[in-house]
């Protein structure tokens, strides 16, 4: 077996930009094949060609989470182009619909816990059977601070969806620990993404998000792939059911 064959090999949703994307440059940069899955094709594309450019090897396919067919088919890439999964970072997701919860819609509701619980769940599925098959590997959620150890008004899908992570990733860690699959999940604070400037439309929001944080200031999305590194690496072997807090000191910051 050559080298290449013994490289790991990482999947990443939601690499189209944010933590995804940061994080799929880091695990290429470090070694290991990925695949990335997102919705929009084009932004997979370059993601890839940045990645090949770099040395790296790298695979692309587009879809939506949602889709139990399309965890399936992001394994089966994985499989068939690499040879095996070792690490998946379980990263898609979405704020969904904000506003006052007494007037927030089932549709609205419902798409938050598909995309951000549901979807992660069904990514899960297929990729710790994958992992099985091969004698363990570490999967990773990204979840979130808000619902867990601080709140914000008028995002109840958001704070609901993402913290069932916390309990799926513990289920989880404890019925495939014994197998050699870790699961852990990390809780950003707030990230220079597109979903944060979205929600955080003017400078006075930003301004206030960012005095919330202990460190004063808001992350890059490549400190977060740090963390998520850790997690995916023999570094944190003996790390699982964890809900990681890499949030910038919001949880504990009061004035």
């Amino acid at each position: 077996m050559n080298d290449a064959a013994n490289r790991p090999v990482y999947l990443i949703t939601g690499a189209a930009s944010g933590i995804g994307r940061a994080s799929a440059l880091l695990f290429a940069a470090e070694g290991a094949r990925v695949v990335v899955g997102a919705r929009r094709q084009s932004e997979l594309e370059t993601l890839v060609a940045e990645i090949e450019a770099a040395g790296g090897e790298a695979a692309a396919l587009a879809g939506d989470v949602r889709s139990e067919d399309y965890a399936k088919a992001l394994v089966a890439l994985a499989q068939t182009r690499f040879g095996r999964l070792d690490v998946a970072f379980n990263n898609a997701g979405v704020f969904g619909e904000a506003g006052p919860s007494t007037g927030v819609s089932q549709a609205g509701w419902d798409d938050a816990l598909a995309v951000n619980l549901t979807g992660a769940f069904l990514g899960a599925k297929h990729q710790i059977a994958a992992m099985l098959r091969s004698g363990g590997g570490s999967v990773i959620f990204t979840s979130t601070f808000v619902g867990y150890s601080f709140a914000f008004p008028q995002a109840a899908a958001y704070a609901a969806s993402k913290s069932g992570l916390i309990g799926l990733t513990q289920a989880l860690a404890a019925e495939f620990g014994p197998a050699g699959v870790r699961v852990n999940a990390i809780l950003p604070g707030a990230v220079e993404t597109e979903m944060y400037s979205a929600v955080n439309d003017s400078a006075e929001k930003q301004a206030f998000v960012t005095n919330l944080h202990a460190l004063k200031r808001v992350a890059r999305p490549e400190e977060l792939a740090r963390s998520v590194l850790y997690l995916a690496s023999d570094d944190s072997s003996f790390v699982t059911g964890t809900a990681s807090l890499v949030d910038g000191g919001v949880s504990i910051t009061r004035s």
